[in-house]
């Protein structure tokens, strides 16, 4: 196994700081410590699915947005809630159907008689944290409708830009079962999410816990507020100054760019895809109480960021080959950053 001088190649020395402000390493050990505060707070609800929460914190702090796909009942809606629970910040719920309207999302202009001007009304994607439940289940328009506030992070009315509040996070959820009269998200709407996952079915030790505490065990509505929307926010800007060396930089772009040469692939990742990839592999490093990226961060988070970003060819799925094999062929491939 090959030994990596961190210390030397991708550490470097914290920049110079006013005399108030603590050294970069002693932030990141007190992000690490809030990062996992929250993580053991949200598994107290779900069990035995520590990655699924740690991705979706990682897309938190990344300011990206995740999609859960997973067939129904195995906790993507209260995976959402449970995260929402844990921050002090505002959050909403859509229940995507076919007639949703996309003035049902982000809002609609009235006519206020009194003041003889028509005044804008907020739709409930202006909160911190929106879970949009079943997003394949409403119409192409309301779809584009969501997925613009989550690339332009506000919502423009009669000309006129209402930014939504900080943080920002949208927790879209599918079912790939009973497909009949949903809409799926085309490519390239799907490149607006930094991260899709699965939560998966629980183990049986984890699914026998859950029986045994309903239902007097732990709820969404009872999980104690660990962090303030002030905290995130301030935990997101500290990760994007998270420290990144040039072999990294290096690797994330061959990472993407083998990707569109790969044989089982028409379509490999944008540019989109490896500034993604950078900015959750810093939250990542920050998690790990690192102030310094690695090339592990990079590789763990691979297949979560950019697996749904490509399209594999008719070759490749006839023989059943999926994107998230494709890619591990690619990352068993590629060279890794090794210490000078």
């Amino acid at each position: 196994m090959t030994q990596y001088n961190y210390q030397d190649q991708f550490q470097q020395p914290p920049p110079a700081y006013e005399q108030h402000q603590q050294p970069q390493q002693q932030l990141a050990g007190q992000f690490a410590q809030r990062f996992q505060l929250l993580a053991a707070n949200i598994e107290r609800i779900i069990r035995g699915k520590h990655e699924a929460i740690e991705l979706a914190l990682i897309c938190l702090f990344a300011e990206g947005h995740l999609l859960v796909e997973d067939v129904p009942g195995t906790g993507k809606t209260t995976l959402a809630r449970s995260l929402a629970a844990s921050v002090d910040a505002e959050w909403r719920r859509i229940q995507f159907t076919p007639d949703l309207l996309p003035s049902d999302i982000t809002g609609v202009s009235i006519f206020n008689q009194a003041h003889q001007r028509f005044e804008f009304h907020q739709g409930p994607v202006f909160a911190n944290i929106v879970l949009a439940d079943e997003i394949n289940r409403a119409s192409p328009k309301t779809q584009a409708a969501l997925l613009e506030v989550m690339e332009e992070r506000r919502v423009t009315v009669d000309a006129e830009p209402h930014p939504v509040p900080r943080p920002f996070l949208v927790v879209a959820t599918q079912n790939p079962v009973d497909m009949d009269g949903t809409y799926p998200l085309p490519e390239a709407q799907l490149d607006r999410f930094l991260m899709k996952i699965s939560v998966g079915y629980p183990d049986h030790a984890s699914e026998v816990e859950v029986l045994k505490g309903m239902p007097t065990g732990p709820q969404v509505e009872r999980l104690p507020v660990v962090a303030r929307s002030s905290d995130v926010a301030g935990m997101i800007d500290f990760a994007s100054r998270i420290h990144v060396a040039d072999p990294v930089y290096d690797y994330i772009v061959a990472l993407c760019g083998a990707t569109r040469t790969s044989p089982h692939l028409r379509l490999g990742a944008s540019p989109r895809g490896s500034l993604a990839l950078l900015r959750a592999a810093r939250v990542k490093a920050a998690a790990a109480g690192r102030h310094y990226v690695v090339p592990e961060d990079v590789k763990a988070l691979a297949v979560p960021v950019l697996a749904h970003r490509l399209i594999l060819t008719p070759e490749a799925e006839l023989r059943e080959v999926t994107e998230a094999a494709a890619l591990g062929e690619i990352l068993a491939g590629m060279p890794v950053p090794q210490a000078a």
